[in-house]
């Protein structure tokens, strides 16, 4: 893939398919690099636990989102796809409100597993939470 055209990237990811889980969070790719892949989520009441504080699920999913969507622009998903296969993801500290920015960077970017490195900040770079995820890289199901 071609990182020059950076804005273009952005774009095809933050409209690929129809209803999903990152679109209703609100979940917006932001920037993108050869190595990393940044996206944003408001933390509002939609995305909190019942006692009014993010939800670490909410959290998971803009680490997979993450972590997923780099492995998608690094193969030929003609030929074969990335899969999720574990994620362990560390919440250290709460947010009420505002934004939260994760960016994904590989670890590992083999032939048939990547590995990713997820960290979740809030709007003054304090670490909300840590996550890593494998993907394994299948042949596309026909």
């Amino acid at each position: 893939m071609n990182f020059d055209h950076k804005e273009e990237i952005l774009n095809r990811l933050n409209h690929w398919g129809g209803e999903n889980l990152a679109k209703n969070l609100d979940i917006i790719f932001t920037d993108v690099s050869e190595n990393s892949l940044t996206a944003t989520m408001p933390v509002t009441p939609k995305v909190h636990q019942p006692y009014g504080i993010l939800h670490g699920g909410a959290n998971c999913v803009l680490a997979e989102t993450l972590g997923s969507c780099l492995s998608v622009l690094h193969v030929d998903t003609n030929v074969v796809v990335p899969v999720g296969t574990n994620i362990n993801s560390n919440h250290l500290r709460s947010k009420k409100d505002g934004i939260v920015t994760g960016t994904a960077r590989f670890i590992r970017k083999g032939n048939t597993m990547h590995v990713s490195e997820i960290e979740i900040r809030d709007e003054k770079g304090h670490l909300i939470n840590h996550t890593t995820m494998t993907n394994n890289i299948i042949p596309r199901p026909q």
